[in-house]
């Protein structure tokens, strides 16, 4: 499955959303009347290649969510707050 995330905050599309992710692979599996057991569900993101993990308990819950793939940092920034000194 693929999916783009646009992320209220950034009010820009993003790399991938956890939450949006989880929540896309979840609904996919439920809209396709998927049966209970364990499940994995690949999804590409913009940032990569990704995988939801979940048990699919019969009841329509859900147990055990892993959202699954590499953590790759794509930011690092410093902010000096007023009243502090630089490197303090």
């Amino acid at each position: 499955m693929n999916i783009r995330t646009y992320e209220r905050g950034v009010e820009d599309e993003t790399f991938a959303c956890g939450t949006g992710v989880t929540a896309a692979a979840i609904a996919s599996f439920v809209q396709s009347g998927g049966t209970a057991g364990t499940r994995e569900i690949p999804v590409h993101a913009k940032g990569g290649d990704l995988s939801v993990r979940f048990h699919a308990n019969g009841d329509g819950t859900f147990s055990n969510i892993w959202l699954c793939g590499p953590a790759v940092r794509v930011f690092a920034g410093e902010i000096q707050l007023p009243g502090t000194q630089a490197g303090a």
